[in-house]
């Protein structure tokens, strides 16, 4: 089955097409205002009404308000929720969207448990733990913590980039990859070359 790739903390239009011409499946808009990644309503209504057709938009928040979630949503056409924060399952329903939870891989998660627990979820993304960060941390984790049975159903994140998202693949398959700051100029700015050698590595991999 062929990876999937998720681009995520697009700020600008031209990231956003120039990632979907390159191969992307779906972009993420950071809905967290300490983030350098995060839009704003405007810019994110701005961003996707430039997008083609068939292309996933995935709205990122962390242990955010319902209210300020459902406002979004109003103004912003979603397709997918991503709760980055320390949010409940009940948390993460009742907005008629599809969602997944990303769990940051402290030595303490077992994710079996996780599974469990989110199990209304369409995936679980996996992303680095470090103290103070929700995300963006550019450190990779110890791939081998996945179950092999989960891993059809998680997103792959944290510290990935071109160098090293072919032998991640290799190793445990995922359903997808999420890359940020794997791609970028500088925080929020992304690098059209790194971007297609990102897609080039996963795709080498599924071709083989």
């Amino acid at each position: 089955m062929r990876t999937r790739i998720k681009i995520c903390g697009i700020t600008r239009m031209e990231d956003a097409l120039e990632a979907v011409r390159l191969g992307a499946d779906a972009i993420g808009l950071v809905f967290y205002p300490p983030s350098p990644r995060a839009v704003t309503i405007e810019q994110a209504s701005a961003i996707v009404k430039c997008l083609p057709p068939f292309v996933t938009v995935v709205g990122l928040f962390v242990n955010e308000t319902r209210e300020h979630i459902e406002q979004v949503i109003k103004e912003v056409p979603l397709d997918l929720l991503q709760f980055h924060g320390d949010e409940l399952p009940t948390d993460c329903t009742g907005y008629h969207r599809p969602w997944i939870k990303a769990i940051r891989m402290r030595e303490s998660v077992d994710l079996q448990q996780m599974g469990q627990i989110y199990s209304e979820a369409s995936g679980l993304l996996l992303d680095t733990y470090q103290k103070g960060m929700p995300g963006g941390t550019g450190q990779s984790f110890d791939w081998c913590r996945i179950p092999h049975d989960m891993a059809s159903n998680v997103i792959l994140a944290g510290g990935l980039n071109s160098h090293n998202v072919e032998l991640a693949i290799d190793q445990i398959h995922p359903y997808a990859v999420d890359v940020s700051g794997g791609v970028e100029a500088a925080k929020g700015i992304k690098d059209a070359q790194k971007i297609a050698d990102f897609i080039a590595g996963v795709n080498r991999v599924d071709n083989s």
